[in-house]
């Protein structure tokens, strides 16, 4: 492999031949050689190829870069966007915190790769394309490197997280309606409770994942405010009038999403608030779907020594050494996603906390950790609700023999003969090993039709009584 010199205000650098990249992204590979998995999203990178083309095209309508350079520069972003160069941004997050090496890889890529484009060779001749001067006009990383984490946290959860969140819902919800007429015993404290239908069940997980969506999509306006235009502390200097807004409107054009101008560029650069009130919202929905899914297990253990009301797509075999064993696989992986997110969150909390004076200078960390949350939240969803969710199906042996035996059914005698006449009757049932209609029979304090009469687990749920047709959905 062959090396061709690159120069900056440093001096020469020897950069692989075939790379497009120059010198400052060749230091920043030499300098920060932390951690084997820990690239620059592809995302941001996708975002930096809008961002470069948007102030490319400002800078032009606004008189200050030649058409010539504009077209190609934008042609190279065109590739970018497209995903065709990612092999020539290798640089990792843990680098300088205003995201400055990434920038500048990003211009030396879109210099060298014009150069490359007008028929030249890279290394050789004037290149038309100044990295700094011309690809990077009218910008600093500090303003570039938030406009791009701020346009790649949006694109993400738009097309990726809050559709598959949606996805989950319709599903739980289908199914929600699908259990409504399935009477089962209910757990608080772990401990049998007063019923409920395996529909409303459901219906608890279906509103909660909707809650969480319109939380995060509440959150969305602010991640639309773009730091362009601040360039080095906020003020916009070296940028001309209105490129702010002209970007911003560009980007939104490009990316059809609402991005606009932010209305305070001094706060843009110094804090990021969006991100962690928007990452907040993830880990919200982290925390609804941890509490779904260990349900789900929960519901579904044994099959024959757990509570085993649910039974589960058995997607593949769950033991090595136990034959015919199947494990709530897709609620575990759902579970280390969410425990993934919540330690995101954590991150993005300390980090978003540690911006000093005119610059928040954890960013590369701050978005990596933000796009890897909304991406595994959304590849996660999608798939317990495809491998697990559409296949789950009642116990109903079970969840009949769970109701008939539960002592909760007694809550439903409190009006006729008092707290404390039914608590003596749940006790007698309980030491004595009977049911609760013989208990209530034997204490004298009820008949047996009397207990039939008021004992009807279906309208307990909150529905009402259907005679011979308790639980049937169709005669409801």
């Amino acid at each position: 492999m062959s090396d061709r010199k690159e120069k900056d205000a440093m001096g020469e650098v020897l950069v692989p031949e075939e790379k497009y990249w120059g010198a400052q992204t060749q230091r920043s590979l030499s300098n920060f050689r932390i951690g084997p998995h820990a690239s620059m999203p592809r995302e941001v990178i996708r975002a930096f190829g809008y961002v470069k083309k948007a102030s490319a095209i400002a800078n032009c309508e606004l008189g200050v870069l030649s058409s010539e350079k504009m077209h190609a520069i934008a042609r190279v972003c065109d590739e970018i966007i497209a995903g065709e160069l990612f092999e020539h941004f290798p640089l990792v997050i843990w680098q300088t915190g205003s995201g400055t090496h990434t920038n500048m890889n990003v211009n030396e890529v879109i210099a060298n790769r014009a150069h490359l484009l007008l028929g030249n060779r890279i290394g050789e001749g004037k290149r038309l394309l100044h990295p700094n001067d011309d690809v990077n006009m009218s910008q600093s990383s500090n303003d570039v490197f938030p406009a791009a984490m701020y346009v790649a946290a949006y694109s993400v959860l738009s097309r990726q997280t809050i559709p598959a969140a949606r996805l989950l819902l319709q599903t739980l919800a289908e199914k929600a309606v699908e259990f409504r007429g399935i009477v089962k015993i209910g757990r608080t404290h772990l401990m049998d409770a007063a019923p409920l239908t395996l529909g409303q069940e459901f219906s608890g997980y279906t509103a909660q994942i909707g809650q969480a969506a319109v939380f995060l999509e509440a959150a969305m306006p602010e991640l639309a405010m773009l730091a362009s235009g601040g360039t080095a502390v906020g003020t916009g200097l070296n940028a001309p009038a209105g490129f702010a807004e002209k970007t911003a409107g560009i980007i939104a054009a490009l990316t059809g999403y609402p991005f606009i101008t932010a209305p305070d560029k001094f706060a843009a650069l110094a804090s990021h608030d969006a991100l962690v009130a928007s990452h907040g919202a993830l880990k919200r929905l982290a925390v609804t779907l941890m509490k779904i899914a260990n349900d789900i297990r929960l519901l579904a253990s044994g099959p024959r020594c757990g509570i085993g009301e649910l039974v589960l797509p058995a997607n593949e075999p769950g033991s090595s050494i136990m034959p015919g064993k199947v494990n709530p696989t897709q609620a575990e992986a759902l579970c280390m996603v969410c425990a993934q997110v919540m330690g995101n969150d954590v991150t993005l909390s300390v980090a978003g906390a540690g911006g000093m004076l005119e610059l928040n200078v954890y960013k590369p960390v701050m978005i990596s950790a933000f796009l890897q949350s909304a991406e595994l939240l959304g590849d996660a969803c999608v798939s317990f609700a495809d491998k697990c969710v559409k296949g789950i199906l009642p116990e109903r042996s079970v969840i009949s023999r769970h109701l008939a035996g539960s002592l909760m059914l007694v809550t439903a005698l409190n009006p006729h003969i008092g707290y404390d006449r039914a608590s003596e009757i749940a006790r007698k049932a309980e030491k004595e090993k009977i049911s609760l209609r013989e208990a209530v029979i034997l204490s004298g304090y009820a008949t047996g039709e009397q207990f039939d009469e008021w004992v009807d687990p279906w309208v307990m749920t909150g529905g009402f009584s259907t005679g011979g047709n308790k639980g049937d959905p169709e005669k409801i």
